[in-house]
Parts: structure tokens; C-alpha cells; sequence
């Protein structure tokens, strides 16, 4: 019973280790492309609209809700120990540390994540990849590194507009829901705000946005068997960006606050 287990086990142990290798070696082709020229800005300004300008809808909602709520629970939470002038400093810190960062990058995740894999999945198993090769365009530059590059600055500006709609969010609710002094809630919030905060959660959604567009290229790129290595490929794209962007959420947060 045991040796069958174990060797489960280190088939399992071996494969995870085969992925995190393939993953890496992936990622250092891909940064060592997107930093070596020629640019190709027309394809990086296509991502960013991609990512960012179409991203807008789903992220603004997802913030403003998400304020609105975090405002109406920690006033339930607060109202017990006559602490309600608490709420326009944990609303603001909590959007501004994680929940901004965290809930765009998923978000993100699950719509250009998706969206990288099923193109460059497709592009692989209809050999379009095959034949960038052939008419001698390097697909890591040309497909690989403007998404990088595009998540990577795009990701901090859709985080910063979404730190600004939640806020707004908490303050629609503590003024016109709660009954709060709309001078007195800006105040508070301005007040405690640290730089430390946004610089924090601006750090995150950099590296969400490599993370997520890394996963799509990476899953989209290795995709096979047709139709149903697409879909597997979209699937894993979603569910790895959005395991890593939760795990790095922790490790950039220890890096930040640990003391």
C-alpha cells in the first residue's frame, strides 16, 4: 500500500516541478524578448485597449459594489462597539491594499486571460504560429511580449480607477445610506490614507498583470489536440492566473507590512 502511493506521490511531486521549469523558461524567453528591440506598437497598443479600455465595465462594477458592500458590513460590524467613525478608513485601506488589486486582477483573469489562451491556442492548432516561423517573425516578440508588456502597464491604471470607484462606492453608501457627514467621510479617508497603501496595491496589479497575461500566452501557446486543447488550455489559463495572483498577493503583502 505504501510503495503505490508513494509513487503517486512522486509522480505528482516530478510533474509539478516539470511545470514550475516549463513555466519559468517561458516566462525568461518571453522578458528577454520584450526587452530586446524591434517593438511591435501596434500590437502592444492593441493589448493595452484590449486589456484596459475594454476591462473598464467589469472592473468599475465590480469596485463600486464591492465598496458599497464593505461600507454596509463594517458598519453592522462597527455599530456593536460605537466605532462607525472607523468605517471611511477601513474602506479606503481595504480597497487600496487588496481587494482593488485582487478582485481586478481576477476579473481580468477571467476575461483576457480566457481571451489570450483561446487566440493563441487557435493560432497554434491551425499552424498560424508554425507560419510566423516560416515568414521568419519570431512569435515570442510578436505575440508573447506585447501582451507582457501591455498587462504590465495596463493592470496598475484599471487598479488605480478601480480604487477611486470602490472608494466612491463607500462613500455613496456612508452619506446618503448611513447618514454620514459627506465633509467629515472625505476627510477621514484622505486622513488616513497612506502613500504606502497605493503604492502597494499598484506593485500587485503590475505583477497580476504579467501573471495573467503570462498564464494565456503560456497555455494558449502549448495547446493541442484541436478544439478541445483550446478549451483546456482557456480553462487552465483562468484557473493557474488566478491561483498565482492569490499567492502572490500574500508574498508582496508579506514583502510590504511585515514587520
Amino acid at each position: 500500500m505504501t510503495l503505490p502511493l508513494l509513487t503517486v506521490l512522486g509522480r505528482m511531486t516530478l510533474a509539478f516541478l516539470e511545470a514550475i521549469g516549463s513555466v519559468s523558461a517561458f516566462a525568461f524567453k518571453a522578458i528577454r524578448q520584450g526587452l530586446q528591440p524591434p517593438y511591435y506598437r501596434r500590437q502592444i497598443l492593441r493589448q493595452i485597449m484590449e486589456i484596459g479600455y475594454y476591462s473598464l465595465p467589469v472592473v468599475g462594477l465590480t469596485a463600486i459594489f464591492t465598496g458599497m458592500v464593505l461600507a454596509l458590513q463594517s458598519y453592522t460590524g462597527f455599530a456593536r462597539f460605537s466605532a462607525e467613525s472607523a468605517i471611511p478608513n477601513v474602506v479606503v485601506v481595504s480597497l487600496t491594499r487588496e481587494l482593488g488589486p485582487v478582485l481586478a486582477g481576477l476579473m481580468v483573469a477571467g476575461r483576457v486571460g480566457a481571451a489570450m489562451a483561446a487566440e493563441i491556442g487557435t493560432m497554434r492548432v491551425t499552424e498560424q504560429i508554425d507560419a510566423l516561423t516560416t515568414l521568419s517573425t519570431d512569435p515570442f516578440k510578436y505575440l508573447v511580449a506585447p501582451r507582457l508588456i501591455a498587462g504590465v502597464l495596463t493592470l496598475p491604471v484599471l487598479v488605480l480607477i478601480a480604487d477611486i470607484i470602490g472608494v466612491l462606492g463607500g462613500f455613496l453608501v456612508g452619506v446618503y445610506k448611513l447618514d454620514f457627514n459627506d465633509a467629515a467621510y472625505l476627510r477621514n479617508t484622505l486622513d488616513f490614507l497612506q502613500l504606502q497603501d497605493v503604492v502597494s496595491g499598484l506593485v500587485k496589479a503590475a505583477v497580476f498583470g504579467f501573471l495573467i497575461t503570462l498564464m494565456g500566452c503560456y497555455h494558449g501557446y502549448r495547446s493541442r489536440g484541436g478544439a478541445q486543447g483550446v478549451g483546456m488550455a482557456t480553462t487552465s489559463a483562468v484557473v493557474s492566473a488566478s491561483i498565482l495572483i492569490l499567492t502572490f498577493n500574500y508574498f508582496i503583502t508579506e514583502a510590504f507590512f511585515a514587520r
